[in-house]
């Protein structure tokens, strides 16, 4: 089967590798009667899957259940799934067929299966195993040919782990795996899937169709898209009703996107733990006293010398010009950290005038933040657009700041 006419059957948007890879697996194990175990993030698409396995099973023309597991109590998931009979427990006045009664012959779709109780799981375990489950309040087994597919976007090794759910259904389930990738993966698929969300809405909604700008396409395919095509889809809807301009540019786009800004700041820095930083004021905070150590180790370099060699020192053309390199990159920082006083001469020669360390002034990050923005403003002659995109930060924070620092000049 071409999978491309899957896509079209199924209005599946997309070219990833992955995502292909995971519909051909779908399309493989279809024929068999094999447990198939869905795993990816919410909001990735997860559902289209058992449609197409079972579709292209011999099961087809049986019945075809999708039961989201975290929707239901606990107290009435075992009598949904398995049924019960009258009088098995409060309210329960009339005998109830459950899903893996009335699917017999056809597929089930366990969407959310980690979130089943553990008891339940023992059940379900049985009917994988043998075929057969107990109703609830009733001791006669009962026999079923049913498939089951199961969905979640649960790390379920982990879940084992804290025994919140049973390795040996983990195992029966994951007969075979699919990964449904998330949209982060799929940079390629984002903008046809917002050019398709965008064409159904303004069909929907009896409108012209919005319209992406270079700039906004490129920012929709380097979001990370935490909420994946559902988020995707909800914001084109967002767009479509809310912007009277049928042309969206960048600027306006970001505004649609939460934290945009701190998703995209540069990784400067990550420790061990792996955890990132969660301001501008921290990044700065980072990238000063890295500087500041850098100036420390290169005085004590200095300081050792002077003590060595108190008088005039030659140095050789290697150690000259890495001083004067050392010099280079210190100038345009020396204000802020201190500096260490020495004088090139033409032959070469290094007279250490003194050392010493300039008391640091100002290290508030309010000060640095306030000087960091004026240089930007400075070097765009006070375009402020180029400026926040050169600093990192939305063009919005940046009216803010110019506000609450009192930068009327610009």
């Amino acid at each position: 089967m071409d999978v491309q006419k899957i896509k079209d059957r199924f209005s599946v948007i997309g070219n990833s590798t992955l995502l292909n890879r995971a519909i051909e697996v779908a399309i493989q194990v279809a024929p068999t009667d094999l447990s198939v175990l869905i795993t990816g993030e919410s909001g990735t698409g997860k559902e289209i899957f058992p449609q197409i396995i079972h579709q292209h099973s011999t099961r087809k023309h049986g019945p075809y259940f999708a039961v989201n597991c975290g929707a239901i109590p606990e107290g009435t998931i075992d009598s949904e799934l398995f049924g019960h009979e009258k009088g098995a427990f409060t309210g329960a006045s009339d005998k109830r067929a459950g899903y893996f009664e009335v699917a017999n012959g056809g597929t089930i779709f366990l969407d959310e299966v980690a979130d089943l109780p553990l008891s339940t799981q023992v059940r379900l375990l049985r009917v994988l195993e043998t075929g057969e489950f107990l109703k609830v309040g009733s001791s006669a087994t009962l026999k079923t040919n049913v498939r089951v597919i199961a969905a979640t976007n649960v790390n379920i090794p982990l879940a084992i782990e804290n025994n919140r759910f049973r390795e040996d259904l983990y195992y029966r389930l994951n007969t075979v795996p699919i990964y449904v990738p998330p949209l982060r993966d799929r940079k390629e698929d984002v903008v046809l899937l917002f050019r398709k969300f965008a064409s159904d809405f303004a069909e929907k909604y009896r409108m012209p169709a919005i319209q992406l700008d270079e700039e906004a396409r490129a920012i929709l395919q380097n979001y990370e898209w935490p909420g994946n095509i559902r988020q995707l889809k909800n914001i084109t809807e967002q767009i479509s009703i809310i912007e009277r301009e049928r042309n969206i540019y960048g600027e306006k786009l970001r505004d649609y996107l939460p934290d945009y800004q701190a998703v995209k700041l540069p990784a400067l820095y990550k420790n061990q733990d792996e955890k990132s930083f969660s301001s501008e004021r921290e990044i700065l905070y980072k990238i000063l006293f890295d500087l500041k150590k850098d100036m420390n180790e290169m005085k004590k370099l200095v300081f050792d010398i002077i003590q060595k060699n108190p008088d005039n020192i030659k140095l050789h053309d290697e150690h000259s010009s890495i001083f004067s390199k050392l010099y280079e990159d210190v100038e345009p920082v020396e204000h802020s950290f201190g500096a260490t006083n020495f004088d090139l001469n033409r032959d070469k020669n290094i007279h250490i005038q003194d050392t010493h360390e300039v008391v640091e002034e100002n290290l508030k990050i309010d000060s640095l933040e306030k000087e960091v923005i004026r240089k930007a403003l400075e070097k765009h002659k006070g375009k402020r657009k180029l400026a926040a995109r050169d600093i990192g930060i939305s063009e919005r924070t940046l009216y803010r700041k110019l506000k609450e620092y009192e930068l009327n000049e610009f």
